[in-house]
């Protein structure tokens, strides 16, 4: 009787320890490198693995999840929550905790969508505020905005030295360069400077005229183009030293919603949400090298040390993994209904 008592207790103990520990085990944490994709429907934000593409973990997000972007660091990431222009909320989540942190209010700046995370500090396009702004998450607050008067102020590139930025306006029709650059004093009707007046730096903002409803846009690795689609299958390509739009390219594309430069700067890649096809450019001469079926794409992001393409396909309910040098589509990824935005997280 005392064994089997003593056997009980030891198998209760055993048993103890293994609930105890299953959690612990069955936890995976976030690797150095990650990749990240929203999630609309499920309203999470997905932490895959770019090795295995596993995903290893789901965070909660906002009610209108579009865009992503990581901290310089990869131990945070940032969400846009747009809500067709309506609500101000950039959603905030610990990638190495793997959990939600309180979100940024952004009023009145509403409609979030657009983001880029340059020199610190998380910048975004408003979109029902027809502005562009700044976010600093060490004070915790906004700490700059610029109104672009355009209407839909949608996709967002800051350059790396922070004194230029690119968006498109959806339904203006139009791409924003703004530039941060130092003006002289104005003179006073009097002719006189007041005393101490100095040249200081200041935003100025050009406007392009390209073909109308133009949305997602990428420059190129050199930074002298600007391409951008819109869903009439016109490629506009905009010389940014010249501020003008050098070429129209009728890639005969309806629906084309994305678009992005290979790596090496030398394809470009165009994804339409209505036929489900991508189409291959070569960036130089500015033809057609192949088109193939791949689903209804949304969002799109590069992989240069995997030499792939994740584009994500909101209607197909998954993301189309595509071999950038046999331009095939090779996989699919489930991360949750309707995959959006997605971006790179590289711990350092």
């Amino acid at each position: 009787m005392r064994s089997r008592l003593i056997e009980r207790l030891v198998a209760g103990v055993v048993l103890g320890a293994l609930l105890f520990t299953a959690p612990e085990a069955a936890a995976q944490s976030t690797p150095k490198r990650s990749l990240l994709i929203i999630s609309k429907t499920s309203h999470t934000l997905a932490i895959v693995d770019p090795a295995s593409l596993k995903v290893l973990a789901r965070v909660p997000v906002g009610e209108d999840p579009h865009e992503v972007i990581a901290s310089s660091d990869g131990r945070t990431a940032y969400v846009s929550n747009t809500g067709f222009g309506r609500f101000h909320e950039l959603n905030v989540i610990d990638l190495v905790a793997q959990k939600a942190l309180p979100s940024i209010d952004t009023a009145p700046l509403i409609g979030p969508h657009g983001l880029a995370f340059v020199g610190g500090k998380v910048w975004f396009t408003a979109q029902g505020a027809k502005a562009v702004a700044r976010y600093d998450p060490t004070t915790a607050r906004v700490d700059w905005s610029m109104g672009t008067g355009q209407n839909r102020t949608h996709m967002l590139h800051v350059t790396a030295d922070e004194k230029k930025i690119y968006t498109t306006n959806v339904d203006s029709g139009t791409v924003s360069i703004l530039e941060n650059v130092l003006l002289q004093p104005t003179l006073p009707p009097t002719g006189v400077l007041p005393p101490g007046a100095q040249p200081q730096m200041d935003w100025i903002q050009t406007l392009i005229p390209v073909a109308q409803s133009s949305e997602g846009f990428d420059v190129s690795p050199d930074g002298q183009e600007l391409w951008t689609a819109s869903p009439g299958g016109a490629l506009s390509i905009i010389n940014l030293a010249a501020k003008k739009v050098t070429a129209t390219v009728a890639a005969k594309l309806p629906g084309a919603h994305r678009l992005m430069f290979t790596p090496d700067g030398k394809r470009v890649l165009i994804v339409s949400v209505r036929t489900g096809e991508l189409v291959i450019y070569d960036a130089r001469a500015r033809k057609e090298i192949k088109r193939l079926n791949i689903g209804h794409g949304g969002a799109m992001l590069m992989d240069a040390e995997g030499a792939r393409a994740f584009v994500s396909c909101p209607p197909d309910n998954d993301v189309a993994v595509i071999d950038l040098k046999t331009l095939e589509v090779t996989g699919r990824l489930d991360v949750g209904g309707r995959p959006d935005g997605l971006a790179w997280a590289v711990r350092q």
